[in-house]
């Protein structure tokens, strides 16, 4: 069984923001397996599988820094072992539209990483980093916060299209041939 937590801030208000580039892969991956979220207390849920592996995703509602309360319940209620979850989340650090993923490491300063690594006790667990750039001009807090540019718009509808790719990848073929295929 996986889990695959997206990472964003609940509310329209929040909507289609850098910081909600997780939401926004769960939510084209749940529709290429046509799978419906179901709300629960502080998170929304599906369940589906791909071939024999069934897998969980998962956006938790409690806002960033808290991601990892909703992570932590649902690896617990489902048996699901730190290696076996899939965190889907923005990264300042990579140019807009590029997609990195990595086994494991520190938050860089990431908020929602910070929770779950908080929360579950270690940094081993597979993340899918979508790059949404930096702004040397604008506040970190409110460019995060903000709403993708024009000009911005193919390049993370592309890099969403290969965080789902890469989510098919590693759930079918393991996580290095997924690395070596989309790093």
């Amino acid at each position: 069984m996986w889990l695959i937590a997206g990472l964003g801030n609940p509310g329209s208000r929040y909507e289609k923001t850098r910081h909600n580039a997780g939401f926004l892969t769960l939510e084209d991956f749940s529709r290429s397996q046509k799978l419906e979220f179901k709300e629960k207390e502080d998170y929304k849920i599906a369940k589906g599988s791909l071939g024999d592996e069934k897998f969980i995703l998962l956006e938790p509602l409690t806002f960033m820094n808290r991601s990892g309360v909703a992570v932590r319940k649902i690896m617990q209620k489902s048996n699901i072992p730190p290696e076996n979850l899939i965190v889907v989340h923005d990264d300042l650090d990579l140019e807009t539209g590029r997609l990195k993923i990595r086994k494991k490491g520190s938050s860089g300063g990431h908020k929602g990483i910070e929770s779950i690594i908080q929360n579950i006790g270690t940094r081993d667990f597979i993340r899918i980093k979508i790059g949404i750039g930096r702004d040397p001009l604008v506040p970190t807090e409110k460019y995060v916060l903000s709403k993708f540019r024009k000009d911005e718009a193919q390049l993370i509808k592309a890099a969403i299209e290969k965080a789902v790719e890469s989510l098919h990848a590693i759930i079918k073929d393991g996580v290095e041939k997924a690395m070596n295929k989309i790093n």
